[in-house]
């Protein structure tokens, strides 16, 4: 059908062609465009091409998107595109994070429902992360946005970047309540009298034919106005200087075969690109490529008070901070004014309530290291808050059927608190939903032990080896061999022998083993050492 509606406009001949493109229709009118030479000013989002013929109305957002990633200083981030508006801005992301070491997860949100929203944000929670990137068209973002404040991820420890180039045409009011730091991109600037005389004249024309009411000029809006303005520019300029483009001849040679260039076509290209104005989008001026340059995005923040400028970006001087001193002292003063909740537990000897605390009120009933510890961080930073001890007397733990946290844990969780100073132990499960400061308190487990004196060796320390046991039986052993000894060679001839005797004298017959011999054999057969005599009986060595 597109194809066919291309081709009847291109029969009848045409000058220029102004319109949208998605990623399905993109390539074709490239080439339609580039073999006919027939120019196709777009405010759809910018792509990639070497086709001079298409003249880019939308400026490129990343490179002023990166800017503003340094500035808050981000080195992890979850990163969700539609890959419906291009991939141009994640690879120029993707190629800045492999520079700089940044950490970036890419969640594609382009076919995602209701329970791929869920498990997204469920992920978000076990990774911790709180910084997110959200680059899709306002149709797209207004539906991920309503699904954010839905899984209750608008709290005010996320930040959410909106890669969009119409931050003010965002209806922001229910992720701003949770209190989630909101930053955005503005391309056209409300405040100049022009675009808001030209906004005024939109908001007083009475369009019969449209049925739907109208909500101010939205930045597509603003770029189509400025597209129309930029091709009167560039036909007027035609006329002045008298190049005619003139169509003559058969409307249809476009369609010929092979096609046949439009001979007119380069002229209207360059009188496009070179075309300087000042626009609803502000200053308008094309590269030799048809892409905007010399452009300038604002950088806005959603305050409490409502959207707020807080610097710009251009090609010259990158980003450029506008956060006035007047506006800190603005913020400060808001800080003093606000009375922060700071939830704590008793636990002797960081919390204590006085002896007269049911005299007293406010923070002066407690006392403890806790209670100093708040006083001077209050101090410190210049702020008013109040000690609440937390309702359940829980230091924080998920339950396991519901899912939901309690204790002080809890109180943080569901904003019922903004901090909580307390003797809280630092666990990985708490730490994928709450931040902890560098811890005050150490807690684990110590062995004490008395070191050894040393002590002079005694009379008796050889015996230190062995046991009282093996000393004793070792030593009946050694009686119990001796004795036996004694008494096999008692009975047995073969010990008695005759000694040496004179003429007139009986022969004596006598026995080396005595009681002292046996006890001597046995001491030298057990020392290993030998000994002079020896046992001839044969009992005596079994």
């Amino acid at each position: 059908e597109m194809f066919l509606k291309e081709e009847t406009s291109f029969s009848k001949g045409v000058y220029a062609i102004i319109g949208l493109y998605d990623r399905k229709t993109v390539n074709m009118l490239m080439s339609f465009c580039g073999a006919l030479h027939v120019c196709f000013v777009t405010p759809s989002f910018p792509i990639e091409t070497a086709n001079q013929f298409v003249i880019q109305l939308r400026p490129e957002l990343q490179d002023a998107l990166v800017g503003v990633i340094e500035h808050y200083g981000w080195n992890k981030f979850v990163y969700m595109y539609s890959s419906d508006s291009g991939l141009s801005v994640l690879q120029k992301v993707l190629d800045t994070a492999a520079e700089k070491n940044w950490l970036v997860t890419s969640v594609n949100v382009e076919s995602m429902t209701g329970d791929s929203f869920l498990k997204v944000f469920k992920d978000l929670d076990k990774w911790k992360e709180g910084n997110i990137i959200i680059d899709c068209e306002t149709e797209r973002l207004t539906g991920i946005l309503k699904e954010i404040v839905e899984q209750g991820k608008n709290a005010k420890s996320f930040h959410y970047i909106l890669a969009n180039l119409g931050f003010l045409d965002i209806d922001l009011t229910d992720l701003r309540k949770g209190g989630a730091n909101i930053t955005g991109f503005q391309l056209v600037n409300n405040s100049e009298p022009s675009v808001s005389r030209i906004v005024q004249q939109w908001m007083e024309f009475d369009n019969k034919d449209s049925k739907m009411p109208k909500t101010g000029l939205k930045y597509m809006g603003a770029l189509t106005y400025d597209g129309v303005k930029v091709m009167s520019t560039a036909f007027q300029y035609l006329r002045r200087q008298r190049i005619d483009i003139s169509r003559r001849g058969n409307a249809g040679e476009c369609l010929a075969n092979p096609p046949a260039p439009w001979g007119q076509g380069i002229d209207i290209q360059r009188a496009l690109q070179q075309v300087q104005i000042d626009g609803l989008t502000g200053h308008i001026q094309f590269n030799e490529k048809g892409r905007r340059t010399n452009y300038t995005v604002s950088v806005m923040e959603l305050a409490p008070s409502g959207p707020k400028k807080v610097g710009y970006w251009n090609e010259d001087e990158k980003y450029v901070s506008t956060a006035s001193l007047s506006r800190v002292n603005n913020d400060t003063h808001g800080l003093l004014n606000r009375t922060y909740i700071v939830t704590t537990i008793l636990e002797s000897p960081y919390v204590m309530q006085k002896k007269n605390h049911e005299q007293l009120v406010g923070n002066d009933k407690y006392e403890g290291y806790i209670v100093e510890l708040a006083a001077e961080i209050a101090k410190h930073v210049g702020y008013q808050y109040k000690l609440k001890i937390v309702s359940d007397g829980k230091y924080g733990a998920k339950d396991p059927e519901t899912q939901k946290w309690n204790g002080m844990v809890g109180e943080l969780v569901y904003d019922k608190a903004d901090l909580a100073v307390a003797p809280l132990t630092i666990t990985l499960v708490r730490e994928e939903v709450i931040d902890f400061s560098k811890p005050f308190m150490s807690l684990g487990i110590s062995i004490m032990i008395k070191k050894p004196t040393k002590s002079k060796p005694g009379v008796f320390s050889f015996l230190d080896p062995l046991a009282y046991e093996i000393w004793m039986c070792i030593v009946f052993a050694y009686i119990g061999v001796s004795v036996v000894l004694f008494l096999v060679s008692r009975f047995s001839p073969y010990e008695w022998h005759a000694e040496d005797y004179e003429e007139g004298q009986s022969p004596e017959q006598t026995n080396e083993f005595g009681i002292f011999n046996s006890l001597w054999f046995s001491l030298g057969a057990f020392m290993q050492q030998g000994c002079d005599i020896s046992p001839r009986s044969s009992h005596s060595w079994c």
